[in-house]
């Protein structure tokens, strides 16, 4: 093998590199998002706090669809829970196309000092979701603000948050796939 050769070949491979590094930075940035509450993003919780307090706070449910023929709303706009409560409010999703399409819905919540204390219990934006066409699918999620939001200096004083959810398309793969492989 000449030096030529050598040189593209390490060129391809580090384009190669390169290229797969940018496509895996917003899953991975996502993921790192979601383990940490950082950047307003909301926690996963396994089991729901012991202790429940008086203080309450406003829950308001913000809907936005991208890239897919979806309707999307929330039953409620707002809730008001105490903190350490469990509620649960619940989404409505109708595909207005011909065909099956699938979608995954991102969120974050916003002060985003209020990311590491909104925790879910269930939530359809778990997984992706796939909705048949001229369906209506009801989609509810379980969560609570964390009691330990209330001695946090810089959480505290909050009073209302809004968890934000954007459904997206998946990955372009299991679109069609989902559509019958067209393409």
């Amino acid at each position: 093998m000449n030096r030529n050769t050598k040189v593209a070949l390490i060129c391809v491979g580090a384009l190669s590199l390169m290229t797969g590094a940018a496509f895996a930075a917003v899953p991975l940035y996502q993921l790192f998002c979601q383990v940490t509450g950082f950047n307003g993003t909301v926690m996963r919780a396994d089991a729901a706090p012991d202790t429940i307090l008086e203080d309450t706070v406003r829950v308001r449910f913000d809907t936005n669809v991208r890239g897919l023929p979806w309707a999307f709303e929330a039953e409620e706009t707002r809730q008001t829970v105490r903190i350490g409560d469990t509620g649960i409010a619940y989404f409505r999703v109708t595909n207005t196309s011909d065909r099956p399409i699938s979608g995954t819905a991102a969120y974050n919540v916003v002060p985003e000092r209020a990311g590491p204390y909104f925790q879910k219990l269930q939530c359809f934006c778990f997984e992706a979701q796939t909705v048949q066409p001229g369906e209506t699918v009801e989609f509810p999620i379980q969560y609570f603000v964390a009691p330990e939001m209330a001695t946090d200096r810089e959480a505290q004083g909050v009073q209302d948050i809004t968890l934000s959810y954007t459904f997206y398309p998946t990955d372009r793969f299991e679109q069609r796939a989902a559509i019958g492989g067209q393409g």
